[in-house]
């Protein structure tokens, strides 16, 4: 699929882009070279192929769950300038 000056120039005011005069033409080749890879790649027979969340198949290293932290919420409630039953209470923002 190849794209035409005026769809680029279309697409250029959806997207709220200024886009130099003598820039449309380099604008056009990019887009449409673009067009063309994802038309190539959509023609490629999938079927069978089972999708892969890393294409490496590499697992995420995870820390351990351990708790590493002192619990000071009552330091921290302490200093705040309203507090009840544990929350901080805001002032309404929303009526």
């Amino acid at each position: 699929m190849s794209l035409d000056r005026a769809e680029v120039e279309t697409i250029a005011q959806l997207a709220r882009l200024k886009i130099a005069e003598q820039d449309v033409p380099a604008y056009v080749d990019a887009l449409s070279s673009i067009l063309n890879l994802v038309d190539q790649m959509q023609a490629v027979d999938t079927t069978g192929v089972e999708p892969l969340a890393n294409p490496l198949d590499a697992t995420q290293r995870l820390r351990a769950d351990d708790v590493t932290e002192d619990n000071q919420r009552e330091h921290f409630q302490s200093i705040a300038p309203k507090t009840e039953a544990g929350l901080y209470l805001v002032p309404q923002v929303i009526e």
